[in-house]
């Protein structure tokens, strides 16, 4: 059973620095795509970052140069992904998400919802002035 287990999140005031990271066991996708998401107070979820197997990336135009997605392949088959936030605003506080599908191209876009099979329980971001 795929599971993904997201690390705890956090308060931190205008602009510092939060490092999230989700933990995926048993992808058996020959290839695949992660990705991070968020649902804002009150707003609907978005697609944060996306990186695929073979390690390109695409952000949202609201967390370029601030956000870094990157992975770690364990010889175990588990995948921890991370999710470094820097200059954090007020606007990034939010509820985040990890995902987890198969292989499709990020360069271009970051994947809809609709494309991933399976989601972390998400983890509490809250930034305060």
């Amino acid at each position: 059973e795929v599971q993904l287990v997201e690390s705890e999140g956090g308060s931190v005031q205008t602009g510092g620095s939060l490092n999230v990271s989700c933990i995926i066991s048993e992808l058996r996708y020959p290839g695949y795509t992660l990705a991070w998401y968020r649902r804002p107070p009150g707003k609907e979820r978005e697609g944060v970052a996306a990186i695929d197997k073979d390690g390109h990336t695409n952000y949202a135009p609201s967390v370029k140069g601030r956000f870094t997605i990157s992975q770690d392949r364990q010889d175990s088959g588990k995948i921890t992904l991370y999710l470094l936030m820097n200059n954090l605003q007020f606007e990034d506080t939010a509820m985040y998400y990890c995902a987890a599908g198969p292989y499709i191209p990020v360069s271009r876009m970051i994947p809809p919802a609709s494309w991933f099979n399976y989601w972390g329980q998400g983890t509490q971001v809250t930034v305060s002035a």
